[in-house]
């Protein structure tokens, strides 16, 4: 794998959202309910400024232990080069300093790509209610949509 360095990982900002949201729906992802959540989202900025790729991270209501993997994206053209992979270390490196230490997210068409990075599937029950009452569990990702989860620091190598 040709591994992406042509990007930096920032957080994103509010001039981001019409990008952000373009970019999702393009991937066929929720676009409608990430921008209350912009403080914990990271984008990949291309050279010329443009986003290559986000993740996010919904953190669970008044902090908690728990967060939502959401809105892992990258562009077709950059995909292959580990960028998604990178987006989500950092992004698990930050959260660790917001206490969260449990990772939960629902997925479609990238079950594959979480397992290898050591999420396992479960029911959508075994998520604390904190999760199940995101806007991602009650209805975004559809009820088709696999959940998955893993302990902060528990990917593959």
């Amino acid at each position: 794998m040709k591994r992406d360095a042509a990007v930096t990982l920032e957080a994103a900002t509010a001039a981001d959202v019409p990008a952000l949201a373009a970019l999702l729906r393009e991937a066929g992802l929720p676009d409608g309910d990430f921008s209350p959540h912009l403080g914990r989202f990271l984008v990949a900025r291309d050279l010329a400024g443009g986003i290559a790729g986000a993740v996010g991270a919904e953190v669970a209501q008044g902090g908690g232990e728990d967060a939502l993997l959401r809105s892992l994206v990258v562009v077709p053209a950059r995909r292959g080069a580990g960028l998604g992979g990178r987006l989500v270390d950092e992004l698990e490196r930050r959260a660790a300093g917001w206490g969260v230490r449990r990772w939960w997210l629902l997925t479609t068409t990238a079950e594959a790509f979480f397992a290898a990075r050591g999420f396992r599937v479960v029911e959508r029950s075994a998520a604390p209610e904190t999760m199940r009452a995101t806007g991602q569990f009650s209805g975004g990702c559809g009820r088709t949509a696999v959940c998955m989860t893993r302990e902060r620091g528990g990917g593959a190598t």
